[in-house]
């Protein structure tokens, strides 16, 4: 069993805030953010979205997201 939980985007979004990424642009549903010493990120998700266990855990590779975050 996965460690990581299905969540709402918004919910996972509200994560990646918390651990200092910021939208830098927006368009439509896809939100770019950045953080100091990482890549840009494109988070594509309507807010009332549910995000499954194996897309939490690729999310997880390219922003450094823990379950514990969420």
């Amino acid at each position: 069993m996965s460690q990581w939980p299905s969540t709402k985007a918004k919910r996972v979004l509200a994560a990646l805030v918390g651990i200092g990424w910021i939208v830098k642009r927006q368009s439509g549903s896809h939100r770019t953010l950045s953080r100091p010493g990482w890549p840009d990120f494109v988070f594509a998700f309507h807010d009332s979205e549910e995000i499954g266990p194996r897309m939490l855990t690729r999310i997880a590779k390219h922003t450094g997201l823990t379950p514990n975050n969420l």
